[in-house]
């Protein structure tokens, strides 16, 4: 879904926002108005595009990172079989950790700068991409590797060359699904011990009741996680142009493939 698809949801979200203000009149210290948080927009635009920028720069490198090790951990795995069968549960187990209870480990082992942030986000980033690449690699065709066998390509040539590239959409389903949950790394981490960054902003806030500055916190960071998954998006659609998202199966991919 495009951005400009977003346009009239948002617009109808905000139109509701508003008219619940309107109707109940809460307390401007607990559901501040869209006209408030957007006047705290305008006011703090310098104080929140600083703090803006360090999330953003958390964001992305853990982004980067969680993607390169997802895919090269579910790589290994199919590629060295026997050490899948070691790695695949102890990251099972890893990630039935919620996110909360490692957020202050790290902190405390890579201290309060970006460090412990950029691990965050690369933890939460590497579980969808490892295992729906993983998954993809592993779901290749039996009668594709059975055709494959006949030949004299090596282990190393089918991984490559066949199972490779018929897992990409997984790969590119993984990357979709991370792109929005990196944010949530970098602010957990900032919530839990920062000096700095949208997450820090919003508990600062919080505590002094500035409602109407956590709320504008919120919409950067709202529309921070609707740029990335775009851009993602449009990334992962150059990764894989010959299978689009109505393609299902590898024999329609290796079709499509032969075709164009």
């Amino acid at each position: 879904m495009s951005l400009r698809h977003m346009g009239p949801g948002l617009l109808s979200l905000v139109a509701i926002w508003q008219t619940i203000v309107w109707l109940i009149a809460p307390p401007r210290y607990i559901l501040p108005s869209p006209l408030e948080v957007g006047a705290t927009l305008v006011r703090q635009s310098d104080f929140l595009f600083r703090h803006g920028l360090i999330t953003l720069s958390e964001v992305l490198a853990g982004l980067v990172c969680g993607s390169v090790l997802g895919f090269g951990v579910a790589f290994g795995i199919a590629a060295l079989p026997r050490l899948g069968r070691l790695v695949w549960p102890m990251m099972l187990i890893l990630q039935a950790l919620p996110v909360f209870v490692l957020a202050p480990i790290l902190v405390l082992w890579f201290g309060f700068g970006m460090a412990s942030k950029v691990v965050m986000a690369t933890i939460i980033i590497f579980f969808p991409v490892a295992s729906s690449f993983a998954d993809g690699l592993r779901r290749t065709e039996p009668a594709i590797l059975d055709a494959v066998a006949l030949t004299r390509a090596s282990h190393w040539q089918t991984l490559r060359y066949i199972r490779v590239p018929l897992a990409l959409p997984g790969l590119v389903s993984g990357l979709r699904m991370a792109a929005p949950l990196a944010p949530i790394g970098a602010v957990v981490g900032e919530w839990v011990g920062a000096s700095a960054g949208l997450g820090f902003v919003m508990v600062q806030s919080n505590a002094r009741m500035q409602t109407g500055t956590v709320f504008a916190a919120m919409a950067i960071l709202a529309a921070m996680t609707l740029v990335l998954r775009w851009i993602v998006d449009r990334l992962t659609a150059r990764l894989t142009p010959w299978a689009p998202e109505h393609v299902r199966t590898p024999s329609e991919i290796i079709s499509r493939r032969i075709n164009k």
